[in-house]
């Protein structure tokens, strides 16, 4: 697993902390709503499962509680088909409301999240912060990239005419054209300030129905400069500390094979994992040898080697790599709407084509990964930790919105069908949706779990 046991309650408390706002403003949108509607709300649970805390409040005595399991939650309404109702409440009972008003109430948890994901994004994006550059690296031989002719060091300007301003952007949009198209074009600019433009076939992207990195495929890569092998950190008792490393030292050879740059000392060492390796280190003026054995890591179903060392930081390099990005209000506005759009469509294209089956079911995630990115987000720092919040939200809303039975999309297309046939489905016919539901959600649950475990064993 990517987090260590040491880490797990940071992870842990990032992924509940996700999870509880999440949870908190979904259904706080059915909530208010459903009180604008005067619709009596008896229960606001968040979790499910032994109460641990609870509290009546308000004219109508509405019980907030809190469940052990914080894996979901639920607003319950004075409704007829779940109990007596007093003749004088009747009004205030959720089937009584227009069907109109009781798919307002169900809309509003989603639509919620949505809200919450724009208002995270322009959050972020009028605060601003140091993005990549989207600069290309060296294509790997007989990738799609390396037939388009890109060389290490362009730079993307635009794709398919779509000005790019940040490795992000341009990962984001790759995605969203290899989903939809064939191939797309890259205007590309060099060190020598020379424009070039770029067919790149995007077919590879879908291999193996899209699961792992898609842009590694297609051969795209950062741009790595050539960056001087000089140790800069050592992980405390990881193999270079206990092999007799240094900060400050310069590897000029591996197995007596010259080394010029990080990047192939890191190509070098991920190479040769549980393999023993001669290195020749220039240290104050002197030459020294090293003897170390790269520890054997997983990384994406396959093992790689790492022997616990970062490079020397490189102030001019750093800077030429790095832009930093800020909006404006109400373009930070604009860009936050176009976001939260753009995710909300391609969650939904992902989930059509897994269905048709061009998408492996190995991308769906449970609770395990979620908490994993919670935690790595975090630890990369606040603006990445809301931007995560926000595509969780993002993809809770667009969960939700599905016509499955028992979810809020399930109740909306009951309503739909309620105003075709001008009467409400009976409550045999809703029985038998809801349990036909719950089995496809049991389904989903189960491959998502096995997911979760299958990635907690590969790594």
């Amino acid at each position: 697993m990517s987090f260590r046991v040491s880490g797990l309650a940071f992870y842990l408390a990032a992924f509940l902390v996700v999870l509880c706002v999440l949870i908190v403003v979904h259904e706080l949108g059915h909530y208010l709503v459903a009180r604008y509607c005067d619709v009596k709300v008896l229960r606001f649970s968040v979790g499910f499962g032994r109460v641990l805390w609870q509290r009546r409040v308000g004219r109508d005595q509405t019980e907030w509680a809190l469940g052990l399991f914080p894996l979901g939650g639920y607003v319950k309404m004075l409704d007829e088909r779940e109990g007596a109702v007093d003749v004088s409440e009747l009004h205030r009972a959720f089937n009584r409301k227009s069907v109109g008003q009781r798919s307002l109430i169900v809309a509003a948890g989603p639509l919620a999240n949505f809200i919450l994901a724009i208002l995270l994004f322009w959050a972020v994006f009028i605060y601003g912060g140091n993005e990549l550059l989207p600069i290309l690296g060296t294509p790997a031989a007989g990738s799609p990239a390396a037939a388009a002719g890109i060389a290490n060091g362009e730079q993307v300007r635009a794709v398919d005419g779509q000005a790019v301003q940040t490795w992000n952007d341009f990962r984001w949009l790759i995605l969203q054209k290899a989903v939809a198209q064939e191939s797309v074009d890259l205007e590309l600019i060099n060190e020598a300030k020379e424009i070039a433009l770029r067919r790149l076939d995007l077919k590879a992207a879908g291999e193996q129905g899209w699961e792992g990195d898609a842009l590694e495929r297609l051969g795209l890569a950062f741009f790595r400069p050539k960056i001087p092998a000089v140790v800069g950190k050592l992980v405390g008792g990881g193999p270079g500390e206990r092999a007799g490393l240094r900060v400050g030292d310069l590897v000029r050879a591996i197995n007596g094979e010259a080394v010029f740059t990080w990047q192939e000392l890191v190509i070098r060492v991920r190479n040769s994992a549980g393999q023993s390796l001669r290195l020749e280190v220039l240290r104050q003026g002197d030459i020294a040898t090293v003897d170390v054995v790269p520890e054997a890591v997983s990384e994406r179903g396959r093992s790689v080697g790492k022997i616990g060392v970062a490079v020397a930081e490189n102030g001019d390099t750093r800077r030429e790599l790095h832009t930093f990005v800020r909006y404006g209000f109400f373009a930070a506005g604009g860009k936050a709407l176009a976001e939260t759009w753009d995710k909300s469509v391609f969650s939904l294209v992902m989930l059509g084509k897994m269905l048709t089956g061009e998408v492996s079911w190995k991308n769906l995630s449970g609770p395990v990964t979620i908490a994993d990115y919670a935690g790595q987000s975090a630890r990369l720092g606040v603006d990445y930790y809301i931007k995560f919040m926000a595509l969780v939200s993002i993809s809770l809303g667009v969960l939700n919105l599905l016509p499955i039975p028992v979810l809020d999309g399930g109740h909306l297309m009951y309503h739909m069908i309620e105003v075709v046939r001008r009467r409400p489905l009976s409550e045999r016919a809703m029985e038998i949706g809801q349990q036909i539901g719950l089995s496809i959600l049991f389904v989903l649950m189960a491959f998502a779990f096995f997911n979760d475990i299958n990635r907690l064993i590969s790594g």
